[in-house]
């Protein structure tokens, strides 16, 4: 008894406030089914790594040195994402790439917004980053800026990807009538070749390496995976990069991410800040989207709904199936599916992108 009193008596409040922090990630990811693979894992690891005397920190600060500061598992896990994603619709209509490209306006918006709070350059563009709704890309360039606040950036990243299905149809809403929702867009899928499908990765490197160069490792693992997948000769491998590896890795990273979620290191008044220009990020990468859509509508013969310009941002493909749903919502008859996939898809591509445009920017801003 004497020992559990000394003990508990070494609990401070703000090992409290993780445990809890800890508990409502595991309840997001059981209950609500939020992003289950990465919430569970970092809500477990938030309350280990803040036990008193706990023992976890010293193999977990072994493996996050492993994986996460050289940006290995990001790198490992695109492989597995790339393999999932089919680029057919997009392939099928190219000009959906368009939206993709607008919906990473919040993350330039918000790098903007969070150097006028005075955060450092590094740590601004590793903020609004969060906007890219992509974990991966999340971790990778805040450790290659050396940000201060890497917990609270990749909590931030993965919580909002996760409550895409609240975050979205809300501003989604706000900004659209209920006639836009309704706009119906016929899909008559094209013939893609194989040969499109494999020069298709081939090219999005090499042109993605000649517009930002520090998007070269990421663009290129995620369009390896998709090589892979599309080959047509290595299906084994496709199958275990989509499945085993993808999470094997997911598992580490989520349970090593908590390596940042310490007390003494999250919980600072910067951590709400962040979280807060993160929702910031999310919001407007939705609404460049949306309002690139309704600008379209003025001059094109055949409407475009809106709302398949939210799925630009990179939360594939969770975000294609709220405005699938949302569409279905308004008019049973309405499939916007396959329109919001290839919007979504050509998101991840543009992510990407954006990141190695921001760890280029501010490293010359920098010298």
């Amino acid at each position: 008894m004497e020992f559990l009193v000394e003990y508990i008596s070494q609990v401070t409040w703000q090992q409290v406030v993780m445990w809890c922090i800890g508990g409502l990630l595991i309840f997001l990811a059981i209950y609500k089914e939020m992003e289950p693979t990465l919430l569970l894992p970092m809500g477990f690891g938030a309350i280990l790594v803040n036990l008193p005397e706990t023992g976890a920190i010293g193999p977990l600060t072994e493996l996050y040195n492993a994986g996460i500061a050289n940006e290995l598992f990001p790198l490992i896990l695109f492989i597995g994402i790339g393999a999932m994603i089919d680029f057919g619709p997009l392939l099928s209509n190219p000009k959906l790439m368009i939206f993709g490209a607008a919906a990473q306006f919040g993350i330039f918006f918000t790098f903007c917004v969070a150097s006028l709070f005075g955060f450092e350059l590094k740590d601004a563009a590793s903020i609004g980053i969060i906007g890219a709704a992509d974990g991966p890309t999340s971790i990778f360039v805040a450790n290659v800026l050396g940000s201060n606040y890497v917990g609270a950036i990749i909590v931030a990243a993965y919580s909002y990807m996760a409550l895409v299905p609240l975050i979205q149809p809300p501003v989604i809403r706000l900004l659209t009538t209920k006639r836009e929702r309704m706009i119906r867009m016929e899909y008559t899928p094209g013939a893609v070749s194989r040969l499109t499908r494999i020069v298709f990765p081939i090219l999005i490197t090499v042109t993605a390496c000649l517009i930002a160069p520090e998007s070269a490792a990421l663009v290129g693992f995620l369009m390896f995976g998709n090589l892979i997948r599309e080959c047509g000769v290595l299906e084994s491998l496709s199958q275990t990069a989509q499945n085993a590896l993808a999470n094997l890795v997911t598992i580490f990273l989520g349970i090593t991410v908590a390596l940042q979620m310490q007390a003494d290191k999250f919980l600072r008044k910067e951590t709400i800040v962040i979280m807060a220009l993160g929702l910031v990020a999310f919001i407007f990468d939705t609404f460049a989207g949306v309002m690139l859509a309704k600008i379209m509508n003025i001059f094109v013969k055949k409407k475009i709904n809106p709302m398949i310009g939210a799925c630009g941002i990179s939360a594939f493909p969770m975000s294609a199936r709220v405005i699938h749903k949302m569409g279905l919502k308004e008019d049973p008859q309405n499939f916007l599916l396959m329109h919001a996939i290839g919007v979504n898809v050509s998101g991840q591509i543009a992510s990407v992108v954006a990141g190695g445009m921001l760890l280029g920017l501010v490293s010359n801003l920098i010298k």
